[in-house]
This record gives structure tokens, sequence and C-alpha cells, in this order.
């Protein structure tokens, strides 16, 4: 119940809907009695089902008082005097004039409560699904090491799509059935005590097997969710590495894990599928049976003459009873439902209660330039248990280049994932320009830093959008600018739309050397006070390798940059270069005093010249 109060929780800044909503759709409940309750007169004085005598006196007496005898009453007169002038086959048009009209309000009254209903629903999935994006990209990258990406996709698409289906659930389970149910059976106690107290035994028969469904729905499906998102990560994996999957053969493999994940997906909702519309023919059985054995008892009793009932009142009321069976079986289906939007609901709450590992102080110091140095003062990191960096201490003075060189797992790329907060030091501290790195506003940390790395971050969007990534009010001369400093201007106009031109999920039409030059023009766009570039030539062939080391040095100018390198060549201008093994730093110093010590850098050099 706490889930469930929590979904609908993200709907009390609606609230101002509910009472709309209620009037509407009590109005259509309303009418929608009204034409079954319409027919009985119709019987009464078309059919000559009631006696002369009761019938002047049913013209010639009003009870009084605001109950539903005076609104019968009130029809029979109309009914009478309609058919004393007009006749019987007048009065049948007139009757059926009044039950198309009711109908249509009905109708009506139901269409907008269903769109204000319509509305708020669209509004808190919104709102939820709007929740759950915000603070997932608030959260550490650590979080996403650790999680399946198509399983974050499933609970933002699917889970949420199951929420929606929970939120009307909802308010059929709280109010629009009930509100049915309650009256349809005051119109029957208000016709038969005797015969509505038999039928309570229908709906606690039914409450009984609806809960006991309900208990088995709960664990199937948790299970039916974590499965489909299990198949949205083999998706998102597969079409992403199309390539390999191509040249290692291995669409057997992939089809058969995906086969696999399905089979389990088909088998847990074949199981639900089974209790899930259980409910409804249950409901309908035993209403159905209801009704026979209510025509049987109430048809006996008529007949005997030990009822007060008349055959015309008999058969509305067996009528409108069965109308309660929609609302009952609609009730059966929404708590169903309800079970499997909770199931969702904790799976998208576990991402929304998620906390980011790193986050601001109480009142975090805001950063608007560099001016100084960016300090390491021993510092170290464990990533768990495992011992990442150790005792790292250095200083990157304002204006001059660090480079970073070692062999892979050596601690270069976590060394500077630390300068922005990706992750936080466990020992030691950082600081830039004497505060350190904790007590500085994130946002306003990493507006001073710009960063490319091995792998060209692009988005499916145009050239100009990709250089301009979250500068909405780019001008145009400014993105040009900035591409024509990374080398990439002259490619950018050969494509079909220029600067328009879309460059596909990840950048795909592009080349590697492309898409890495315009990772630098969105670099130089930034125009960061601090460059990060981590092995950002280590995947191009030599020809693009020069583009982009030429526009890399153009980015450089005038900058504190720290690089990670994987061709050694292109960090000998570096004002001091770092040695790494093991995440402790060996070797330090220029190039030139480091090949004079004959060390691992030196054997590093003289590997890349063979």
């Amino acid at each position: 119940m706490k889930t469930f109060r929590r979904v609908l929780g993200f709907a009390k800044p609606y609230h101002k809907h509910f009472p709309q909503y209620a009037v509407f759709a009590f109005l259509a409940i309303l009418f929608n009695l009204l034409n079954f309750t319409l027919l009985e007169p119709v019987f009464a004085i078309i059919f000559d089902t009631i006696k002369p005598e009761e019938l002047e006196k049913l013209a010639r007496e009003v009870p009084r008082g605001f109950n539903p005898e005076y609104f019968t009453s009130l029809f029979y007169q109309k009914f009478i005097s309609v058919k004393e002038t007009y006749g019987k086959g007048s009065t049948l048009i007139y009757v059926s004039i009044v039950i198309g009209f009711s109908a249509l309000l009905s109708n009506l009254f139901t269409y907008i409560s269903n769109v204000i209903m319509g509305v708020v629903r669209a509004n808190v999935i919104q709102k939820v699904r709007n929740k759950i994006f915000l603070n997932t990209t608030g959260l550490h990258l650590d979080f996403f090491s650790g999680e399946r990406k198509g399983d974050i996709m499933s609970r933002m698409t699917n889970d949420i799509q199951e929420i929606e289906i929970t939120v009307v659930s909802a308010i059929k389970v709280l109010f629009r059935e009930p509100m049915t149910i309650i009256v349809l059976l005051s119109y029957l106690f208000i016709t038969s005590v005797e015969l509505t107290l038999f039928t309570l035994v229908f709906f606690a028969i039914m409450g009984v097997l609806i809960s006991e469904i309900v208990k088995r729905l709960k664990k199937k499906a948790i299970l039916s969710q974590e499965s489909l998102g299990r198949i949205v990560n083999i998706m998102d994996e597969v079409f992403s590495g199309m390539r390999i999957i191509k040249a290692f053969n291995a669409r057997g493999y992939v089809n058969e894990t995906f086969n696999k994940e399905t089979t389990t997906y088909r088998k847990v909702n074949i199981s639900m599928a089974r209790k899930n519309e259980l409910a409804s023919p249950t409901s309908q059985f035993l209403g159905i049976s209801v009704v026979a054995t209510l025509l049987v008892y109430g048809g006996t009793l008529v007949l005997n003459g030990e009822s007060d009932m008349k055959a015309s009142e008999l058969f509305v009321y067996i009528i409108v009873f069965s109308q309660i069976l929609n609302p009952v079986k609609s009730l059966s289906q929404s708590i169903s439902n309800i079970q499997r939007g909770i199931a969702s609901a904790e799976r998208v709450f576990r991402l929304i209660d998620e906390q980011p590992k790193i986050q601001n102080q109480a009142t975090p110091v805001v950063k608007n330039d560099f001016k100084d140095a960016i300090e390491f003062k021993g510092v170290g990191f464990a990533y768990e248990k495992e011992q990442i960096l150790k005792d790292i201490n250095l200083t990157v003075e304002k204006g001059k280049t660090i480079a970073l060189v070692g062999s892979s797992g050596a601690g270069k790329s976590t060394l500077v994932d630390l300068v922005p907060r990706f992750y936080d030091v466990t020992e030691g501290q950082i600081k830039i320009d004497g505060v350190s790195l904790q007590a500085v506003e994130i946002d306003s940390l990493r507006a001073l830093m710009g960063i490319v790395t091995q792998e060209s971050i692009l988005f499916n969007d145009t050239v100009a959008r990709n250089i301009a990534f979250a500068m909405p009010g780019a001008k145009e001369e400014d993105i040009i600018a900035a591409a024509k400093i990374a080398n990439a201007h002259d490619f950018i106009m050969a494509l079909e739309d220029g600067y328009q031109t879309n460059i596909g999920e990840r950048g795909s039409k592009l080349s590697g050397g492309q898409r890495q030059r315009l990772s630098i023009a969105r670099a130089v766009m930034k125009n960061p006070p601090i460059l990060i570039l981590d092995e950002a030539t280590s995947a191009l062939d030599t020809e693009s390798e020069k583009l982009v080391q030429q526009a890399i040095t153009n980015l450089m100018k005038n900058r504190t940059s720290i690089v990670i390198a994987h061709r050694l060549s292109t960090i000998q201008h570096a004002d001091e270069i770092l040695v790494m093994q093991k995440g402790e730093i060996i070797e330090r110093g220029d190039h030139d005093s480091l090949m004079a010590m004959d060390g691992t850098y030196t054997r590093l050099i003289n590997m890349q010249s063979i």
C-alpha cells in the first residue's frame, strides 16, 4: 500500500480536477441507471402489466419528499398523460426518445469524465518520467557501470507505462466502479431488500477469490518487468555492437541469448495471464449464475403473489443487477492491473530513490574562474576493495601541460576522472586554487573544464548542435570558428547539408577522425581554462591523427592541460611527464630528463620507435 499511495502522491498537484471528475462520473452513472428504470413505466403503461385501478392511483397521487418514488410517480403521470393524448404508439416513441436522450447524456458525461482523467494521467506520467530522468542523470558514474543500461531504459519506458495503467485503474478502484456499484445497489435495495441481501453473498465470494488471485500476481509481475529490462538491454548491446557481431559470426550466439530471455518472459507472462484473466470470467460466471437464480427465486415469489414486486419491476431489477457485473468485473481487472503497476512502481522508485555519491556540500563554493593551480596531496582511490591510486602528489599550475603515461591499468584515467569529480578521492585531498574539490559547487567546477576522450561521444543530431552542445543560444559564426580551430570546417562543408547535416546515432555517418575533430570543436566552443585529454588520438590512423593532433595543439594554446598519451611522440612538449605504474607515480620530469634516467619512460619510447 505504501508504493500505491506514493504513486497516487504524484497526482496531488492535480487534485483540482477530482471534484469535476466526480461530478461528471456520478451524472454518467445516474443517467445510465435512468435508461433502465424507464423500462418499468413502458411495460406498465404501454403493455398493460399493471391493473387499471393502480394506474389511476399513480396518475392521481404524487408521494411527498425528494425520493425515488417521487420521480417514479412523475414519470408515470407524464407517460399516462401522453398515452391518453396520443395513444400507445406515440407513447412508445416518446419513451424511446427520452431513453435515447438519457443515453446521450450518460455517454457525454462519461466522455467528459474520461477526458478529465486523461489530463490527470498525462500530467502524472510526465511528472514521474521527468522525476526518474532527472534523478538518474544526476547519479554517479559507478551506478551506470554496475547497472544494465537496457534495464534503466526499461524502467523509464515499460515500467512507466505500467504505472500509467495503474493510475487509471486506481481511479476505478477508488471511485468510479465503487460509486457505480453503490448507486446500483441503492436502487436494488429500494426495489427489494430481500433479493438484494441475497445477492450480497455473490460479492463476498468474489472478494475472497480476487484477493487470492492478487496475492499470486505481484511476484510474477516483478519477474516479468525484470525480464523485460534484460530484453531491452540485450537489444541495446546487439544493435550497438552489430559490426562486431557480424565480424565474429555471432548471430547464432546472440539469437540464442535473446531467445532464452524471451522464453523466460513468455513463461512468466503466461503464468500471469492465467491468474490475471481468471478474475474476469470467474466474476462473470458467478454474476450470471446469480442472475439465473434471481430469475427463478424472484419469479417464483411474483407468480405466487408472495412479493409486492410486479413482474415489470422484477424484470428491471434483474437488468439493473446485470449492470453491476461490468463494474465488478472491471474492479477485479483493475486490482490485477494495480498489482502489476505496483511491481513496476517499486522498480521505478528504486531508481528515483538512488542517491548520487557525488554531491554538493550544504554551502558549496562557486568557482567562476581558474587562477592558480590544481594540487593533489597524498591522493588515493579505491574502487570497492581494489586500490587504484596510491599516494599521488602533483601540482598542475595554470597554463602548464601535464602528461600521464604508462601501461593499461596504471590508473591514468582514474586520476583525471577525479579532477571533474566523476569520482571522489578515498584518501588525501585535491584542491583547486587552494579550495578542496569537495567544497566546490559541482556544476561550476565542471564548467571550467573541457574533456576530449578516446571515444568520441556524439549525439544523433546536426553537426552544429553537436559542436554547440548544451549551448542553445550559440551563434553560427562562433560554431564555425570552433570548427576551424579543430580542423573540422573543410570536411563539414563537404557534407550534404554542411553544418545542418545529421550525423546519425553516436556520429555513425562520420569517420573516426571526423568524430574526434567534432569532439575537439565542442571543447573549443566551451572555451574552458582547463583541458583534459584522455588518449584522444589513440584510435586514429596516421593521417587522421595528424589532423587531430594539430587540432589538439590549437585547443591547448593558453590553457592548463592534463593529457593521457598513448603515442608518446605527441607529449614530448609537455612541461611535466608523469610515468605511472600500478596506481603510483614512478618517474616524473620533462622529456629530456626522463630520457636521461634511462628508465621506464625510455623503454616505452624505444618500444614505440621500433
